[in-house]
């Protein structure tokens, strides 16, 4: 008797799986149950005729008809269960596996035969595998015909002497007729779609060694071990055979479906580390790289999926734009069914600051065209063509056009709709470079990007914009015109993450002729500033923003006595008490103050009327190097005009750098006294001794400090490279420059520092 029925649908196929269980009891003479066996079992219907055409009621009733298992009331979860199938679209994953079943080859039935195979004669088929070569074939066509039939396979699967007579027979035989191998090789492949199997390996593996004509075999054996490969345990033992490396050789062959069986093997392979090492090692990427492009779809699709999973790798991103991938994968931006993954390669690529300037040589971002051509939108408006003349491609109109279905276009054509994240953020990498930013920024295309960005307080494009604005020459000069609307975004109502982008993009702005004074007052932007400085105000990283943003306004004399009469200096300094930790806060706010003692108005308020000195000279301890150079700087300037902290500042500048002798004197080393007792410098302070501090060509003073004129040749750089300034002059930097900050920085100038632990100061979007 048959109980517990359960229905459900195939995961792959187009079929109901009938799930039920067997009871069979045994009768005593007084018909009590005396022996009895529960069986689990399972029928799988196959819906061959269904499709989007199909009455699903018609189709259920005949169901139900014809399956004596299924009850008449089970008619209506019947019909939804085929409404569903019905509907379900085709997986990414059934895409890959579409290809390993055996409807897809060639159809080959066996040797033909005037007999029809029935499981109950398994044994007698079995036996013939013991006999001449002409038997094997007949019992092997044979058990081929049962296997066929899916109902027949867990029964077969389940029969060890016919799994070991077949493994023997092509172990031994194999070579004596190839109907033989090949039919013993199609009968293991259907065992290994619903069992693990793993008697046929070696000789698979063997196949793939040898130079034979026989193609289609080839790619069955594959396919075999393939499906076999979804047991780890068994995937491990084919690593150990060195199955990649055969499978690398295996992408020399032209033919495309093998090709492709071989691709699929590979990805497969990847996601383990141990396989992709194997990949790198074979270089496998150039011989991928000759598939692209590919008029076979599938094989382009999964190749790329391989890629994918290998651009994870540095190594082989590297092997990827020495095999030319990178031209290649940014054609494919065009067409819709390879974009997306063409997409993730190129922004696994675009990480890597060695490569980006490789995407201008591209069709990736228009070149030489005033901009995208997008059609009209909320957002942007069509630009006029431009004049310029195109520096890589001679083409025609029609082709540049064609040519431009690429990144920009494509940011531009989403409208206002939410943009795919794997563009935005290829784009926010490749706006990085300075060759990648003057194309994007050509014509129209900074402004169209400035207005998505503030109408739809897009942050990821304004973190691209932010990108472009580091990038010095006429980039950023082309952002004069957009000042005012990057200010009136930094208000209390904005979201945090929209402002600091903002701010961000407002510091990289070390631009000549803008007025940041007019600014400052125009959008109130002092008491914003101020207000945000207080410990705890704000997320620490918009406070960072803040003082970013204070030390580029800084270089303006203005903005700077501005700044110190609202009261930002103290406010500054308790900042820097509180964060004292953060290394990059301090950089930052120690910054401030070098551009602040540049400018006699804040000068004196740095030096008169706060702790300011004191904490730089606590700071020149510190164990971050880029921090002491700030501070030796600031330190400088304030010692070049405070007569009074200069003489501090000398004092502890030499007891930095003269610790351990200072260390021996104190303690009384006999070596600093002469014969009769008397120490060779006295009893006074030795720091006293003006006599005893380094000099060099009078640019030290006898009394220790630094003459103006030093600092006036200095800044007309006129000094020389020799002496004790040559070895210290590289500590100065001019007034435009200042420190990179933690989201971005510009790869193209001088930086004031850069810190060593990278991951905290140059925070790249990278995903």
């Amino acid at each position: 008797m048959a109980a517990a029925l359960r229905l459900d649908v195939h995961p792959t196929e187009k079929a109901l799986v009938v799930q039920y269980e067997v009871e069979a009891t045994i009768l005593g003479e007084l018909g009590e149950p005396v022996v009895g066996e529960r069986k689990e079992c399972q029928k799988i219907i196959r819906l061959k005729s269904l499709n989007a055409n199909t009455d699903t009621s018609s189709l259920a009733r005949k169901v139900v008809q014809e399956c004596r298992l299924i009850h008449s009331s089970k008619l209506r979860e019947v019909e939804q269960l085929l409404f569903y199938l019905q509907n379900r679209k085709e997986s990414n994953d059934n895409q890959d596996r579409k290809h390993i079943s055996p409807r897809d080859f060639s159809p080959y039935a066996g040797v033909e035969l005037n007999e029809e195979a029935n499981i109950s004669n398994i044994d007698e088929y079995v036996e013939l595998l013991y006999e001449d070569i002409q038997d094997k074939i007949r019992g092997a066509t044979l058990i081929f015909q049962l296997a066929r039939n899916p109902d027949n396979l867990e029964e077969l699967i389940q029969n060890e002497t016919a799994l070991g007579a077949l493994a023997r027979v092509l172990r031994e035989d194999w070579k004596q007729s190839v109907d033989l191998a090949t039919t013993i090789i199609y009968i293991f492949f259907c065992f290994s779609r619903f069992g693990s199997l793993f008697s046929s390996c070696r000789i698979c593996c063997y196949e793939s060694k040898r130079r034979t004509r026989y193609v289609i075999p080839m790619r069955l054996c594959l396919c075999l071990l393939l499906n076999l490969a979804e047991d780890t345990r068994t995937e491990l033992k084919m690593r150990n055979k060195n199955i990649v490396h055969m499978l690398v050789k295996l992408l020399d062959r032209q033919d495309e479906e093998l090709l492709l069986v071989v691709v699929s093997f590979l990805k497969k392979l990847s996601i383990f580390l141990e396989n992709k090492n194997d990949m790198a090692e074979t270089f496998a990427v150039e011989k991928l790289a000759r598939l692209f492009p590919c008029e076979h779809q599938e094989l382009l699709i999964t190749t790329s999926r391989l890629l994918l999973n290998l651009s994870f790798d540095t190594a082989l991103r590297s092997q990827m734009v020495q095999a030319g991938l990178i031209p290649k994968l940014s054609s494919l931006l065009a067409d819709e069914g390879q974009r997306q993954l063409s997409m993730c390669i190129l922004y696994h690529i675009s990480m890597d600051d060695r490569f980006k300037s490789m995407f201008a040589d591209t069709d990736c971002i228009p070149q030489g065209s005033s901009a995208p051509h997008p059609p009209p939108s909320p957002l942007s408006t069509p630009s006029p063509p431009s004049s310029k003349p195109f520096l890589f491609n001679v083409k025609s109109a029609q082709e540049r056009r064609t040519e431009e279905e690429v990144l920009m276009k494509l940011v531009f054509d989403c409208g206002e709709e939410k943009m795919d994240v794997e563009l935005i953020s290829l784009c926010i990498n490749l706006a990085a470079n300075k060759s990648n930013a003057q194309l994007i920024c050509e014509g129209n295309g900074l402004k169209m990007l400035m207005k998505r960005a503030v109408k739809l307080k897009d942050v990821l494009v304004m973190k691209m914009i932010r990108n472009l604005s580091q990038h010095s020459g006429s980039t950023k000069s082309l952002f004069l015109d957009h000042v005012g609307d990057l200010a009136a975004q930094i208000t209390e109502e904005e979201s945090e993450e929209f402002v600091i982008e903002c701010l961000g993009t407002l510091a990289n702005l070390t631009i000549p002729d803008l007025d940041w004074a007019l600014v400052l007052q125009e959008y109130n932007l002092v008491s914003y500033l101020k207000d945000r400085l207080k410990p705890g105000s704000a997320e620490d990283d918009l406070i960072l923003e803040v003082v970013i943003m204070i030390g580029t306004v800084s270089m303006d004399d203005s903005c700077a006595a501005m700044l110190a009469k609202s009261g930002i200096i103290p406010a500054l300094i308790e900042l820097l008490r509180v964060q004292q930790e953060d290394d990059e806060f301090v950089c930052q706010i120690v910054y401030v103050f070098y551009q602040m003692v540049l400018h006699k108005a804040t000068r004196d308020v740095i030096t008169k009327d706060t702790q300011a000195p004191d904490y730089l000279i606590d700071l020149m301890h510190d164990n971050n190097a880029e921090i002491r150079k700030v501070c030796d700087n600031t330190l400088d300037i304030i010692a070049e005009y405070n007569e009074e902290w200069g003489k501090k500042i000398q004092n502890q500048k030499f007891r930095r750098y003269n610790g351990r002798w200072l260390e021996m004197v104190e303690a009384g080393q006999p070596f600093l006294y002469e014969e009769d007792g008397d120490s060779f410098i006295g009893s006074g302070d030795i720091l006293d001794r003006a006599d005893l501090f380094y000099s060099a060509d009078g640019i030290i003073s006898a009394d220790g400090t630094i003459s103006p004129e030093f600092y006036a040749d200095f800044q007309n750089r006129e000094l020389g490279q020799t002496g004790f300034m040559g070895s210290i002059s590289d500590q100065f930097v001019a007034a435009s420059d200042r420190p990179v900050s933690v989201y971005g920085f510009r790869p193209d100038e001088q930086f004031f520092f850069s810190y060593a632990t990278a991951s905290r100061l140059k925070k790249h979007v990278n995903g």
